[in-house]
């Protein structure tokens, strides 16, 4: 008689993250048996506990008369997820940088600061200048300069390992500009 392999619990779903969880045993009991009421494991109550949670948890909260509403992860959940690391973390800090560490918060002023991943323009002083808002961030040169930005917040890299850009429009482009022609959606480089 062929024997079959057990499959490893859980369920249909493929897993992609494990979170090592230290519960009270009191709270682990007392999860047991709402596990079992809701005829799950424990694994996929939990999961099932945080995602109910998330629609209470909010980000930003109402005000005046809607002070009962306000912005929930849940919400917000599709337009802050990314599967790649950078365009992730910058959708966070645009939309919530109180949000961010203190390792993050100077990533975030890394990059807020660094003309190569920005589109902006030729300003005033003939100084490349740029807004930072999602539709002006160049999330390709970040995906590529990613590592170097980690590496710099953390200490374990010097600031010369960040990308350049053309800080003083160049004399060439200048008659251009004395001519009063606008480009803002040149890039400095």
């Amino acid at each position: 008689m062929p024997t079959r392999e057990k499959s490893k619990g859980g369920g249909k779903l493929t897993r992609s993250e494990t979170v090592t969880v230290r519960l009270d045993p009191k709270l682990r009991y007392l999860a047991e048996l709402a596990a079992l009421k809701h005829r799950r494991t424990l694994s996929s109550f939990i999961e099932w506990a945080i995602e109910d949670s998330l629609q209470r948890v909010k980000l930003r909260e109402g005000s005046g008369y809607n002070s009962d509403t306000g912005t929930t992860v849940s919400d917000d959940g599709e337009s802050l997820w990314d599967v790649d690391d950078a365009d992730r973390f910058a959708k966070l800090a645009l939309k919530y940088p109180e949000l961010l560490t203190h390792e993050e918060q100077k990533r975030w002023k890394l990059i807020r600061e660094n003309g190569f991943l920005w589109r902006g323009r030729w300003g005033s002083q003939e100084k490349w200048e740029w807004n930072v808002k999602e539709e002006s961030l160049i999330l390709e040169r970040l995906r590529e300069h990613w590592d170097q930005f980690c590496a710099v917040a953390r200490g374990e890299s010097e600031a010369p390992v960040l990308p350049t850009w053309v800080q003083k429009k160049p004399a060439s482009e200048k008659t251009d500009s004395q001519k009063g022609e606008e480009f803002d959606d040149d890039i400095p480089f």
